[in-house]
Formats: C-alpha cells, structure tokens, sequence
C-alpha cells in the first residue's frame, strides 16, 4: 500500500474520530500532551532549553554577543530569531535553504517574543549607537511529533528566562548577569477537524486539518500575536471561543516555563 493510501486511510480516520469528539491518542479536544521543559540542557550557550510535548521535541539555544544596533533603534539591542527542520526530526524535511515551514515557525516565534515585550531591549543597550547586546535564539526542531509552533515558542522562552548576559567574557562588566524576562508570553495552536476545533495537534492530525490558528497571550492579559495556517477559515464565533481556551492555556504553560526557570 502507498504512502499516499494510508496517508488517506488515516485522514478519514482522525476525521471520523473528531467527528464524534475522540482523537487518536485518547486525549480530549481541549487537552494537551505531557509538556516538559528541561532547562541549561546545553552547556556551550548562554542560555537553553529541551521542551517537548508529546513526541515533539524542541531545543533552543540563546548566543548573545556584543554587536552594533541598527541606526532606527541606537537605544535598544538586537532580537534574531532563526528555526532549523532537520531531515533527522521527520521525513517530511529535507536538507538545504530554510523551508516555507522553518520560515512560518521562527517568524512566528520571534513575533510573540518581540510583541509581548519578552525582554526589554533597551537593556541590552552598551553605547547608544554604537554598541548593544545581540540576542540569537536558535531553535532545532529534534523530533516532529506535531504542533512545532507551540513546543517551539515555549522552548524559547525557557532558554531566555535561563540565559546570562556574558558582560565579563567581553570585557563589559565584571560579573555576568542573568537576563531579564518581562513578560511570558505563551502560544496555543488549535486546528480544525471537520467541524471539531482541537489544541495541540499532532502531526497526523495536522494533515487532516482543515484550518489552522495560534494565539499567543501573556500574563497580563493580552493577545499580542496571531497566526493562522492551512485553507480552511473558522467563524468569528470559532475565534471568540479559541481566545478563551488560549488563555486558559496561557497559564499553564506560563507556569510550565516559569517553574523551569526557578
């Protein structure tokens, strides 16, 4: 049988499921799998984090380094964002530039990060206009269960919220000192299965899906980003009742994250 039968067979069976409110791995529509956060997970960086949920795996790596800022923003340092797919997470990714899926998944991160104010870049200022922190975070998809965006965000966010600012290495300061997270932001992805909604999909789930949407908010009460996926569209109504389920959510991964951090 090819790849493209069971992938169809499959199909019509998550389908099927959702359509009486089962889903394949027993969860409700309204819940997620384990989450985990495991954080200085790499020795080498200023900062990181293992974050998986389900059999999706996310490591993110902070590097910051003394750089020039840009000539709009001389106060302030530099947030960079990058995601890489490997061919090794899922047979779905191949080798070479980023993919369209890579690109959808650190600029999505890195919008709910630079939104919600994450960290206050005014402080990662060394010399108005002439010197400033640059912060690279650097996100390594390991294993594709489903729902990258989600592990992804909340990978970043523990590796921030562990990372020191290495003042001493460079002559800067005497001491390093740990960076500073304002806000926490937290992203829920939700996808459409016929006429079911359902949170953290997984990866045969995301095939079926119809429609996808992640909402990212924060712990004081926000939406500060949005990002909607795939052909199908959902109601106002649909976008009304995932906003209070993200923010229902919002404060479990919050607290995921923030105890890592502890």
């Amino acid at each position: 049988m090819s790849d493209e039968v069971t992938a169809e067979i499959l199909t019509t069976h998550v389908l099927e499921l959702a359509a009486h409110g089962k889903r394949l791995d027993g969860r409700g529509t309204d819940e997620y799998r384990k989450i985990s956060v495991e954080p200085g997970f790499v020795s080498t960086a200023d900062g990181s984090a293992l974050v998986r949920i389900g059999d999706t795996a996310v490591l993110a790596g902070i590097k910051l380094e003394p750089g020039k800022p840009f000539p709009d923003t001389p106060n302030a340092g530099v947030l960079t964002t990058n995601a890489e797919l490997i061919p090794l997470s899922s047979p779905i990714f191949e080798p070479g530039p980023p993919q369209p899926g890579a690109i959808e998944v650190s600029r999505v991160v890195d919008r709910s990060i630079r939104a919600a104010e994450t960290i206050d870049l005014t402080r990662l200022c060394v010399t108005p206009g002439e010197k400033s922190w640059i912060c690279y975070v650097d996100l390594h998809v390991l294993d594709h269960g489903g729902n990258l965006i989600d592990a992804a965000q909340l990978a970043a966010l523990g590796a921030l919220a562990h990372a020191t600012v290495p003042a001493k290495r460079f002559g800067i300061a005497e001491a390093d000192y740990r960076l500073e997270v304002v806000h926490y932001p937290a992203e829920c992805t939700f996808v459409r299965l016929g006429e079911a909604i359902v949170v953290d999909p997984t990866f045969d789930e995301e095939r079926a899906a119809q429609g996808r949407l992640t909402i990212a908010t924060d712990e004081i009460g926000r939406i500060v980003a949005m990002q909607k996926g795939l052909v199908g569209a959902f109601s106002p109504d649909d976008v009304k009742a995932m906003v209070e389920r993200a923010f229902r959510h919002g404060e479990k991964l919050r607290a995921i994250a923030k105890g890592a951090a502890a």
